[in-house]
This record gives structure tokens, C-alpha cells and sequence, in this order.
């Protein structure tokens, strides 16, 4: 089972997605760049619900403000999309570490109703302020353009969301790895546990929002240039929802099921396009599939059938050198008494 490994399975999967899409139409090519920005929302949300353990609600709003703020500065400043799209990203990180001020003294439905409400008025604000935003009728963003390479735009901004995607999920891997990914599953199983352990709650939830909130602001971002255009019926409830069930299906507090699920999701929902009736059904069955029977995901399950698909807790910074042998033990002591 070596070949089927999680580190050689992910490798075959990156090949692929840098091979094959020059080769593919514009629509193939879509769908592809869909489903590096959805891999971007679920790993966000995945840090901040499966690590975590905080259940928010806003991760749709953090996805529409990265949007709205990467497509507003070049409508109404002037600015460029490669100035813009950074800093659309941090305005969502900050509202995301102002989200995170409630979470100290709320969790569980409380937190989820009150992110919820801030998540709704966000819809509401993209929605009514027309002086800034549009209305609901939206706006439309310039052109994205790659000059002077020469490559053209849905081509460009596929690689230019690859590459964020495995930069950003390799980001994510190291963080869970480390001591702050250990603070954040502290805080998953207990708050008051963790704090009596000396983990600074305020500190590391107002880390996982923001960081959450991020990585929910580039995919807007790219989501924003891959339409041309941004709308408030982008970033509703069903989003959110949407988001859920990938890291719902992938697998909870697993940065891999985060790609797994966003792949699927989004895969099965385009496949199901034409039929939309069907669509609501089978994505309504899978989630009560995975919710019943799957609790851990498709992850949960290649962990069970299948070996070198976990993922360590921590950083192996150094090589542990082989025991020395009984003998050599020895020695050592004798010399040491005779010295």
C-alpha cells in the first residue's frame, strides 16, 4: 500500500494539477480554479472549526468582504488588482481577529448565533449600501491581466490560485504541527483545561480567527477576478453551508480532508449542474451520510484502510539517534566510574 501513501497520493494529485489544465478548455479550467479557491475556505475554516473547536458562522462573510474589498479599491481607488487582492485578504484577517473579542466569553450555539447575526448584516451591508457597494446589483471588476507574460488570463489566474492553494495548505500543515496547532486542539477539548495548562485564550482564538479569516479573504480575492464581477448572492447562508459540509465530508481537524472535501464538493456540484432538483438532493444524502455514518470524514476512513495517512501533531525537527547498544552502555558507565 507505499504507493497510496497521503504524501505520494498528494504529490500524483499536484502533478496532475500542473500538467493538465494547459491542455484543458476554459471550462475545465473554471471549475479547476473553483476548486483551489474552495480548498482555500476550508482549510481557513477547517483551523478555525476543526482545530479549534470554535463553531462560527461567518466564514461566508469573511469570504464576501475579501471579495468586496479586492474589488471596491480598483473600482473606487484606482488601485491595482496585484495591490488590492493582498490587502483585500488582510481587511477580512482583521475583521476576523475583531470577531474573535465575543468568542472569549461565548462558544458553542451562542458563538454560532452571534456570528451568524454579524454574518447577516454583512449581507445586509453589501446588499443596501449602495454608495459603496453597489447594491444588490453588484459591480463589475477590471480586467485581470499577467503582462508581460505571455499567458492568458483564465490560464494565469488557475496558477496564480495553485500556487497560493499549496503555499497556503503547507502553511497550514506547519502551523497545526506545531505548539500553536497543540494550543488550538487545547482549546477544542477544553478552555479551562488549556488555560490552566497556560494557554492564552484570548491570544490563540484571536490567532485561528484570523488566520481563518485570511485565508477566507484571498479566496475571495481570486474569486472575485476569476468572475469579473461580485454580487452579495455569492455570500449567503447556502455558502456557508457549502463550506461546512467540505470540511464535513473531507474530515475534521484534517488540513488534507479540507482539499479532499473542497474537490468533491464542488466536483459533484458542477457535475449535477444541469439538474438542479437532484443537485439539493444528493448533496442534502452525502451530508447525511457523512454525518451519520462518516463522522471522520474521508480522511477518518483512508486513516482506517489505509497506512501513512496520518498527520503528526508535531514538528520533527531533528533525527533521534538510534539507541546505543547494551554494551557500549556499559562501557560508558565503567569509564565514567573509573574516571
Amino acid at each position: 500500500m507505499a504507493p497510496f501513501r497521503r504524501r505520494n497520493v498528494l504529490l500524483v494529485l499536484l502533478a496532475i494539477a500542473i500538467i493538465v489544465p494547459p491542455f484543458a478548455n476554459y471550462y475545465y479550467l473554471f471549475v479547476a480554479n473553483l476548486v483551489a479557491i474552495y480548498v482555500l475556505l476550508a482549510i481557513g475554516l477547517n483551523i478555525l472549526v476543526g482545530y479549534t473547536g470554535q463553531l462560527a458562522f461567518a466564514n461566508a462573510a469573511m469570504f464576501g468582504i475579501g471579495a468586496y474589498a479586492t474589488g471596491l479599491l480598483q473600482v473606487r481607488l484606482g488601485w491595482s488588482f496585484w495591490l488590492a487582492f493582498p490587502v483585500g485578504g488582510v481587511i477580512a484577517a482583521a475583521v476576523g481577529l475583531a470577531i474573535s473579542l465575543p468568542a472569549l466569553r461565548l462558544k458553542g450555539l451562542y458563538l454560532a448565533l452571534s456570528t451568524l447575526a454579524f454574518a447577516q448584516a454583512t449581507q445586509w451591508v453589501f446588499l443596501h449600501w449602495d454608495a459603496v457597494t453597489f447594491g444588490a446589483g453588484g459591480f463589475k471588476t477590471p480586467p485581470l491581466s499577467f503582462d508581460p507574460l505571455p499567458i492568458s488570463k483564465p490560464l494565469g489566474l488557475y496558477y496564480l490560485s495553485l500556487l497560493l492553494a499549496v503555499v497556503l495548505f503547507l502553511f497550514a500543515q506547519n502551523l497545526v504541527a506545531s505548539r500553536v496547532g497543540r494550543a488550538f486542539i487545547a482549546l477544542r477539548d477544553s478552555d479551562f483545561a488549556a488555560e490552566s495548562l497556560g494557554v492564552d485564550l484570548l491570544r490563540y482564538k484571536a490567532l485561528a480567527f484570523g488566520v481563518s479569516g485570511f485565508y477566507a479573504g484571498i479566496a475571495g480575492g481570486l474569486n472575485s477576478a476569476l468572475l469579473n464581477f461580485v454580487a452579495p448572492e455569492g455570500f449567503d447562508l447556502f455558502q456557508m453551508v457549502l463550506q461546512k459540509a467540505m470540511i464535513v465530508v473531507g474530515g475534521l481537524g484534517s488540513i488534507v480532508g479540507s482539499l479532499l472535501g473542497a474537490g468533491i464538493i464542488v466536483i459533484l456540484l458542477e457535475v449535477l449542474r444541469e439538474v438542479k432538483g437532484l443537485q439539493e438532493i444528493v448533496f442534502g444524502a452525502l451530508l447525511v451520510i457523512f454525518v451519520l455514518f462518516m463522522r471522520g470524514g474521508l480522511v477518518g476512513l483512508l486513516k482506517r484502510k489505509v497506512r501513512g495517512w496520518e498527520e503528526p501533531l508535531r514538528l520533527v525537527s531533528r533525527r533521534v539517534r538510534p539507541k546505543q547498544s547494551e554494551t557500549s552502555q556499559t562501557a560508558a558507565r565503567t569509564e565514567k566510574a573509573d574516571s
